[in-house]
């Protein structure tokens, strides 16, 4: 298999489970075109690393213990717009994977897959395709819509406060972030609260944990 050039393709392999680290550099290393040229264990330390190593590819895993893939990928594009990053995770029908492809991820493979679905998941990026998908029966859009935000009621908006929330941001900081008001980021919480039968940020978090949001 070729990736249709003759370059080597660094790879940055972000994910906090030591053997999946180790797992995937076995598995890449083995394809003479793709160098693992790196790893990272948080969002932060995986955008730290972008902008130093200045990869091709980021496998990120879409759960890191600092951050979500939308906020991960936007992080890493803001600061190397020119890697491309593909989704390297245990669940496809979680509600961030759409989120993060919206952000600028070029596709999302399942880290069950054969090492083959993985290489060739990694060539079609290469070669520019969007939307790669790899161990998943449908595209992420449609599962998400499936099993994510839609039969909850909770729109995108409101999805992408409560992420930000996760992140220990509080509403002053959401606002400066997406160019919101205060009352207004205060209103979507309120709502999100009702949606999500809880009381308060603690409880609307524990229950976005029990429904897979986060």
């Amino acid at each position: 298999m070729t990736t249709g050039t003759a370059r080597t393709v660094k790879v940055l392999v972000a994910d906090d489970h030591p053997v999946v680290l180790d797992g995937v550099t076995l598995a890449l290393q083995r394809t003479s075109w793709l160098d693992v040229v790196g790893y990272a264990r948080t969002g932060r330390d995986a955008i730290a690393a972008a902008a130093r190593l200045q990869p091709d590819i980021v496998l990120l895993d879409l759960r890191m213990p600092d951050m979500l893939g939308p906020e991960t990928t936007a992080g890493l594009l803001a600061g190397t717009p020119s890697l491309k990053v593909i989704l390297f995770t245990a669940y496809p029908d979680h509600a961030a994977v759409e989120a993060a492809l919206a952000a600028g991820a070029h596709g999302v493979v399942v880290k069950d897959v054969e090492r083959a679905d993985l290489v060739d998941a990694i060539r079609k990026v290469v070669n520019g395709e969007r939307g790669v998908t790899a161990g998943i029966e449908t595209d992420a859009g449609a599962v998400t819509a499936r099993h994510g935000l839609g039969g909850r009621g909770i729109t995108r908006r409101e999805y992408d406060i409560l992420r930000r929330v996760a992140m220990g941001q509080t509403n002053p900081e959401i606002a400066d972030a997406l160019g919101l008001t205060r009352n207004t980021v205060k209103t979507y919480l309120q709502r999100l609260m009702e949606k999500l039968g809880a009381r308060n940020r603690v409880e609307a978090l524990a229950r976005a944990h029990e429904l897979g949001l986060l």
